[in-house]
């Protein structure tokens, strides 16, 4: 082959490869806790679907155990457009997005299958689209899991047991305002920070789902579990809303298809976790309570049931109480 000939071939080959780099977008995902965990399955699909369907066109990179920050923080960066993506249980997001507060009520929902239900249908849809006002695109719920108490104090048994102790929550009012209804001494929180505060002892405890407790190793700081199951936590994938306008209708179809398939995995992982998570935590050494009565904690709550009713009003609640 003459000189000349390769050169153009190899010219011709570098200019094709210059311009699939030049069009490859690079976004960014975050999570607060470990890449082994059920956010870490929900993100780590979204990126592989992705970049599957858009034949290596579209790539996310995922950062981990909250190395860009709390979720807070991380939600902030997405409405401000220096990160694109975020995956983000509910504790800060009220805080932008006030309608979703309701779904952080105590006992609200019935168990798991009730939750993906209401969030899967009219009520959870209706409330993805209060996000776009706010400067995300929301694409789906996904799941957090059912929240469970933990401490290094004592059992608990009853509401009582929890008077006094000083328990670190979640930045968000409708978890604070229950849990001071409880008797519990609230410190909210970023997560990337809980682990610490419970190994110095700055507070007793903490209030997660089982997938949670484990990918975060929180056995290795607390010795007591009790299975309240007092709130379902959703958690949601979001985008932001400028970048989302600049996709073209093929690339909004395949992050919503690819969002579909990272909420099977992570619900999988949730259901994997909550099935084996007591017996392993009580191989780690936790004392685990798992039968309580919640219809004591319940009463206990009156009268900021009675305050949340005012707030969402009784309607919205029995709307998603009764969901079918």
């Amino acid at each position: 082959m003459k000189p000349s000939k390769l050169l153009l071939i190899l010219g011709l080959a570098f200019g094709a490869m210059s311009a699939a780099m030049a069009q490859q977008v690079v976004m960014r995902n975050a999570i607060s806790v470990a890449q082994n965990s059920h956010a870490g399955e929900a993100i780590d699909t979204l990126a592989r679907e992705v970049e599957k369907r858009t034949n290596g066109r579209i790539v996310i990179k995922n950062f981990y155990s909250g190395s860009l920050g709390g979720e807070r923080e991380v939600m902030e960066s997405v409405q401000l457009g220096t990160q694109e993506l975020a995956h983000n249980s509910t504790g800060p997001v009220p805080n932008f997005v006030p309608e979703t507060r309701i779904l952080d009520v105590p006992f609200l929902f019935r168990d798991k299958a009730h939750a993906r239900a209401v969030l899967d249908g009219p009520i959870g849809q209706e409330l993805l689209t209060k996000f776009e006002s706010k400067g995300f695109k929301a694409l789906a719920w996904t799941e957090n899991g059912v929240r469970h108490m933990t401490n290094n104090k004592r059992p608990i048994n009853e509401p009582n047991d929890l008077k006094g102790l000083k328990m670190r929550t979640m930045e968000n009012p409708v978890h604070v305002a229950a849990y001071k209804g409880l008797g519990i001494v609230t410190t909210p929180m970023a997560f990337p920070e809980v682990f610490t505060a419970l190994q110095q002892g700055t507070v007793d405890g903490q209030e997660n789902p089982l997938s949670v407790i484990m990918a975060a190793n929180f056995d290795q700081v607390q010795k007591h579990l009790t299975l309240t199951g007092h709130v379902y936590s959703p958690s949601v994938f979001l985008m932001n809303k400028g970048v989302w306008d600049k996709l073209s209708a093929g690339d909004k179809q395949i992050f919503l298809d690819a969002a579909k398939e990272a909420v099977k995995a992570n619900r999988a992982r949730v259901d994997k976790d909550d099935a084996n998570g007591v017996a392993e935590l009580r191989k780690k050494g936790m004392t685990v309570i798992e039968n309580v009565d919640k219809s004591k904690f319940i009463a206990t709550l009156g009268p900021i049931y009675a305050e949340f009713e005012k707030q969402f009003g009784k309607a919205n609640l029995d709307r998603i109480r009764n969901y079918k």
